[in-house]
């Protein structure tokens, strides 16, 4: 199959596209145009794999400034995981980045996938469209976000729906909760944790640490993602991907203290602002229908984690 991935150099990208080429029927075109809270020595490093691979081409640019029509009419699948991520950044005069990566470029991409052969539009949301819930949380729940950024990805949900309602756009939604392992952006707590331990510095935590996480290994998120392209009865339908345990920060914290063999410093400091106290999946649906099932428990995935940012700061320490 031929399948476009955009936000090709990003977190959850570039593993997705070194899982595709491992089918050697596959071809993966990736685009990227390389901002957001990724730096682009990092993002550099994320494509290393990739770039020198003979079934992956990658094209450098904003998908608002290229002819997605064309690119689109080369495809079987897209996975559209280009975006700006982040909650705390998408308050206050940051906010255009967000409506422009996150609502205007998915619209594009969308309304150039109207009568093509496309067989599936695959749309990266979050779990951030939720807002506070209580237990186990289904597609079914009303998402009730707490962020703009929270806004502008269950805005994009919503045009992936009214296109596939309206003109047969085959698209699919994964809802992603709390992905990390190697590669993670810098702005994302297990990095900014380890960072911060491994160089002495004082490790700041929003919050009292109570909050629980439904944490996915970046592995476990892939396995997820890529399952989506050959499953049937995917069309039009909204599935959680979510990790093999949840735990508090705190306890996330202590975990890393054992394994840096470091004792944290901890900084608290207020708790967000459009944070869930909580987050759990109930990822039944994804089970029965994509064959989903986590497999890497937290620690091991913090140890994986902790031999990539030993490599990092050693290289570059961002």
């Amino acid at each position: 199959m031929n399948i476009l991935v955009t936000g090709c150099a990003g977190f959850i990208g570039s593993h997705l596209c070194e899982k595709l080429l491992e089918n050697e029927a596959d071809t993966v075109i990736g685009i990227d145009c390389m901002i957001g809270p990724v730096p682009e020595p990092l993002k550099n490093i994320n494509l290393h794999n990739l770039l020198t691979h003979p079934r992956f081409r990658l094209i450098r640019k904003s998908i608002m400034e290229i002819d997605c029509k064309e690119l689109i009419e080369q495809a079987d699948v897209v996975y559209h995981l280009a975006g700006i991520p982040g909650v705390r950044s998408s308050w206050g005069k940051d906010f255009h980045p967000y409506a422009e990566n996150n609502i205007l470029a998915t619209q594009k991409l969308l309304e150039a996938a109207k009568g093509t052969t496309l067989k599936k539009f695959i749309y990266a949301s979050t779990s951030s469209i939720y807002g506070y819930k209580h237990g186990k949380v289904s597609e079914n729940a009303m998402p009730d976000p707490l962020s703009p950024y929270g806004v502008t990805k269950l805005a994009g949900e919503h045009l992936c729906s009214v296109y596939n309602h309206n003109f047969g756009v085959p698209a699919v939604i994964l809802r992603y909760f709390t992905v990390y392992g190697p590669r993670q952006r810098p702005d994302m707590a297990f990095h900014r944790f380890f960072k911060q331990i491994m160089t002495d510095q004082p490790l700041t935590l929003f919050g009292d640490g109570s909050q629980t996480r439904d944490f996915t290994y970046i592995d476990d998120c892939v396995k997820g993602t890529a399952a989506v392209m050959h499953a049937d009865c995917t069309i039009g339908r909204i599935f959680n991907i979510g990790g093999k345990e949840r735990a508090s920060v705190i306890d996330l914290i202590r975990e890393i203290e054992l394994i840096t063999g470091r004792k944290a410093d901890i900084q608290f400091l207020d708790a967000a602002i459009g944070e869930p106290k909580h987050t759990h999946a109930d990822i039944s649906l994804a089970k029965n229908v994509l064959g989903y099932s986590p497999d890497v428990p937290l620690k091991e995935g913090l140890r994986k984690e902790y031999d990539y940012m030993k490599r990092i700061l050693l290289e570059d320490p961002l």
